[in-house]
């Protein structure tokens, strides 16, 4: 079973490598991974995505209290709660038909087009990673160039929240 457990954790040099470490000692894959400070600069929040059954997820989040660096953590999973992720995509349009069709697909996607060369568009998306697929996959007919994807974010709904 998919799982999304948020990290407070230490702002410090080698924390992310010491998770890291603990998944990859153990043979634990992390499908996504997204880290940045908070409002407060001596934490960060760390949004890790895995796989595996109730034991092993027992298992991961029993492993991460035990690191030093982590202050708090919360299994996304068990509570109602948001998430998303961002995609850029720059798509090769080498024409004023190509141009117009991906500009079509990209508003039905309530996507934004970021920059604009002759031949490419970069385009921004924020969703639930099945939109962002969908939208790669109608992207098909035209050449795309690069794709760059910032992993699962999430935050629990309502009251419930990861602070100190």
């Amino acid at each position: 079973m998919r799982h999304i457990i948020s990290i407070l954790m230490e702002n410090e040099a080698g924390a992310l490598s010491r998770v890291s470490g603990l998944f990859s000692a153990r043979g634990y894959n992390i499908e996504s991974l997204t880290v940045a400070p908070t409002d407060d600069p001596t934490l960060s929040r760390m949004t890790l995505v895995t796989h595996g059954s109730e034991e092993i997820i027992e298992q991961i989040i029993k492993q991460l209290n035990k690191l030093i660096d982590v202050v708090k953590l919360m299994d996304l999973t068990e509570h109602p709660h948001i998430e998303r992720e961002m995609l850029l995509v720059k798509v090769k349009v080498e024409n004023a038909e190509e141009r117009e069709e991906v500009k079509r697909l990209a508003d039905i996607f309530r996507a934004n087009i970021i920059d604009v060369t002759r031949t490419t568009y970069t385009i921004e998306l924020t969703g639930k990673g099945a939109k962002l697929d969908a939208f790669i996959q109608a992207l098909e007919d035209f050449r795309i160039h690069e794709v760059v994807r910032s992993g699962v974010m999430g935050i629990a709904r309502g009251d419930k929240a990861l602070h100190l």
